[in-house]
């Protein structure tokens, strides 16, 4: 497993584990290559429709020139004693921040003195920015903006919703832990529900689109096999860090006919993020029993022991589901991506997409582990549930829209 990318460059190039890298945790790294792909798709497919006359320009004045404002200094100085407040203690205290930098960035310990110095430094930064700009008279400009130009805008709006609807829906798939901590469960880098972020980001982004007078339909089209690819991508993220979202235990025999890596088949995540099971070979259990009394994190034990801040690995080896979903997802984006110019109805492609990550979803929960509810007698996920109103919603929505259109032709 690769935590972070320290773990992927001692892989590749062989210098030790836990080196500088290691600040970039590898989850988080495909998270923003999931978000970079996203947005990359969504732009060649918005600038496509586009050209096809989908979509019309809005007008948008803009004012160049104007002298730097109370509020953008204001604005500029709290950006920047945040900044300053976190920088200074990262810098401080380099190895806490390399080994787990959202827990540092999401605590309430900082730098005083940085933060002064953040805010005075940008503050003054945007001073003379604006005053460089300024003119004697400032000026009106008027441009044509479509869709595609708004692609910036529209990334940050459904990554922050989306990651704040992911970590609402985890939490009310396990609300025990939340209550037991709910500031470190809140602001946790693990835990999150995919489902959640969707529909999160996914009103955001329709209110968002409808305030800029910009048709939600064929952007939903759109955007289709973007968010499909997008999560597969996310998802290597899960198999590459051993997040948790694992399969169950996987007893049966690998079959003659398999002919793909034994990982495939069954693996134990050997230096999960997580420190979940067993230690793995390489360490000294003495060692590590000696160090149980000790006031120390897992990750100091795993280090003192075993000389890694990741040692452990599965008990018994569990069905590898994050990459069985990478596959389904980019079979699903690549037949997606392959009809997105023969289906010519509106929201067509969108309600496929929907019915078909539904479907994905309950194909693989039925071999993935997660919390599961109580009624009366059955025992579905809050992934299962969700998934099911998925199908239901792409089949109708692609019924409707096909009764429609042969109505009006």
């Amino acid at each position: 497993m690769f935590p972070d990318l320290s773990y992927i460059i001692h892989y590749f190039f062989g210098f030790g584990p836990d080196n500088g890298f290691s600040i970039v945790k590898t989850f988080g790294l495909f998270l923003a290559l999931a978000i970079l792909s996203a947005a990359v798709l969504l732009h060649a497919e918005l600038k496509r429709k586009a050209s096809e006359g989908l979509f019309k320009p809005v007008k948008e004045s803009f004012t160049t020139g104007m002298p730097p404002s109370i509020a953008e200094l204001i604005t500029n100085g709290v950006i920047g004693f945040i900044a300053g407040f976190k920088l200074l203690l990262a810098l401080q205290d380099w190895s806490a921040f390399a080994a787990d930098p959202a827990g540092l960035l999401f605590s309430t310990n900082g730098s005083l003195a940085g933060g002064i110095i953040g805010a005075i430094g940008l503050a003054a930064f945007k001073y003379y920015e604006k005053k460089k700009a300024q003119l004697p008279k400032p000026k009106v400009t008027t441009v044509k903006i479509y869709p595609h130009d708004r692609i910036g805008d529209i990334t940050i709006i459904a990554a922050i919703s989306g990651v704040a609807g992911a970590k609402i829906f985890a939490i009310l798939e396990d609300l025990p832990s939340f209550f037991r901590d709910p500031i470190g469960t809140f602001f946790s880098g693990s835990g999150l529900a995919i489902y959640g972020g969707l529909i999160v980001a996914f009103i955001v982004c329709y209110y968002y689109l409808k305030s800029k007078k910009i048709d939600p339909i064929h952007v939903m089209d759109a955007v289709a096999p973007a968010l499909i690819i997008a999560y597969g991508i996310g998802r290597m993220g899960c198999q590459f860090s051993g997040d948790g979202d694992w399969g169950i235990v996987n007893e049966l025999p690998q079959p003659s006919w398999w002919i793909f890596p034994d990982w495939l088949w069954a693996y134990q995540y050997p230096s999960n993020v997580l420190n979940e099971g067993v230690l793995i070979e390489s360490c000294d259990p003495e060692k590590w029993n000696a160090l149980l009394s000790q006031p120390m994190s897992v990750e100091e034990r795993c280090r003192e022991a075993c000389g890694i801040r990741y040692c452990h690995q599965l008990e018994a080896p569990v069905y590898p589901t994050p990459i069985y979903e990478t596959l389904m997802s980019f079979f699903i984006g690549g037949l997606l991506w392959s009809i997105r110019k023969k289906l010519t109805i509106p929201g067509l492609l969108f309600f496929t997409y929907v019915a078909l990550n539904g479907l994905e979803r309950l194909l693989i929960e039925r071999i993935r582990v997660n919390i599961r509810y109580d009624f009366g007698g059955f025992h579905p996920t809050q992934a299962e549930l969700i998934g099911v109103g998925f199908v239901l919603i792409g089949i109708g929505g692609i019924l409707y829209l096909l009764k429609k259109h042969k109505k009006q032709a």
